[in-house]
């Protein structure tokens, strides 16, 4: 789900486990987090929200995002963690199911 000003705030205040993305298009290893992301989407129960850093400037402001991508998780919309950089999907995974 492409995350703006509009939604963010009701996305992240889900009681679901919520991993939002920080990313830009021209940023390689955004790209490459992409598939991966999909991925967990459709075999987890993780809701996945994406953060267009260039196009939502005061959302990456308000939580400190100096480097993309990354990835922070939410539930009722408190923050449970942050990882800075490319992961593969295994290592998502397991910070996913150690947050549960």
């Amino acid at each position: 789900m492409v995350l703006t000003g509009d939604n963010f705030k009701e996305f992240i205040t889900s009681d679901s486990l919520t991993l939002v993305d920080f990313w830009a298009p021209w940023c390689a290893p955004c790209r490459m987090l992409l598939p991966i992301l999909e991925e967990i989407e459709n075999e987890s129960d993780v809701r996945i929200g994406k953060v267009n850093v260039d196009e939502e400037e005061a959302i990456a402001l308000a939580f400190g995002i100096q480097n993309i991508p990354t990835l922070m998780v939410f539930k009722n919309g408190k923050i449970l963690g942050k990882k800075v950089g490319f992961l593969p999907k295994k290592a998502i995974m397991d910070w996913l199911n150690s947050l549960k």
